[in-house]
């Protein structure tokens, strides 16, 4: 550990570089059912984009790439977490979102879980 007085003391923003940002905030907000809690425009064509679950200060931003790099298909290692997997994966086949076609159960320490995928191909994990 360091040893100076400056830490770090939370995780902030993780950011998701998406081609379309509307299409991604119709997704997060009315799929998954964060709320969007930034849109702002910077620079000269761009916007920041945040969406977050209810009072939890972490949130996601979907954000336009860098100049020349690809998006989508990306495995963001972001793991969500819900206290019953079964109906919310449910909920989410229902509403037609790209989910696992069951819930992963491996026992153990392990705790059920399942993937999604975004508009873009882009993967998070969803645990109990």
């Amino acid at each position: 550990m360091p040893t100076t007085k400056s830490t770090v003391n939370k995780i902030a923003t993780v950011i998701i570089p998406v081609s379309d940002q509307d299409r991604q905030i119709d997704f997060y907000v009315g799929k998954l059912g964060f709320t969007k809690r930034v849109d702002i425009p910077f620079g000269d064509k761009y916007r920041w984009v945040e969406v977050g679950i209810g009072e939890e200060s972490t949130t996601i931003a979907l954000a336009p790439p860098p100049e020349n790099v690809p998006t989508g298909n990306r495995e963001t290692g972001i793991s969500l977490q819900t206290d019953d997997i079964d109906s919310y994966h449910a909920a989410l086949k229902a509403a037609g979102v790209d989910v696992d076609e069951a819930v992963s159960r491996m026992g153990g320490p392990v705790p059920p879980m399942f993937w999604l995928r975004d508009p873009e191909g882009n993967t998070l994990m969803v645990v109990q």
